[in-house]
């Protein structure tokens, strides 16, 4: 659980709950979980499971949900990719494509696969041994000799 900074034995809804902390109404709470649990299913059908117990996809899962509980206008993710099997890593990707098409959350992804990021992005930066390097719209990018050399192998 290092990195996503869930709180293992409490359960799923308990964490979920904390990340609402900075809204008081209750009613807000339980709109912005409803809305959680159709963006993440697997989570509903996890709520009383304790965090700990969870999959690595389903703990990223958890915490990407832990943070949008509180309805911010600037999510940073950092390797939300990290550690997890393919298909969850898809599932992530399509989620945060979602919240940021239908929630206007802006995303700020910090992402070492780079064909699902640019896939995903609107801009991009390339970072080399933290400088950036280049950046531009994610098609032009892709077209560039750099990238289809040094990240995508081909």
């Amino acid at each position: 659980m290092k990195g996503r900074r869930l709180f293992a034995r409490l359960s799923v809804q308990q964490n979920l709950t904390l990340g609402a902390y900075t809204k008081k109404s209750p009613e807000h709470r339980e709109a912005t979980l409803k809305n959680i649990f159709q963006l993440f299913p697997v989570l509903e059908n996890r709520k009383s499971q304790r965090a700990g117990t969870l999959s690595g996809g389903e703990q990223q899962m958890l915490a990407i949900a832990r943070g949008l509980m509180s309805k911010p206008k600037l999510l940073m993710l950092d390797e939300p990719s990290m550690g997890i099997m393919p298909k969850l890593i898809t599932e992530i990707f399509e989620m945060i494509q979602r919240v940021n098409k239908e929630d206007g959350i802006t995303i700020l992804l910090v992402e070492q696969n780079v064909q699902e990021a640019l896939e995903l992005a609107h801009y991009a930066y390339v970072l080399q041994t933290g400088r950036i390097v280049m950046e531009g719209k994610p098609a032009d990018l892709l077209q560039t000799d750099m990238i289809k050399k040094a990240y995508l192998g081909l």
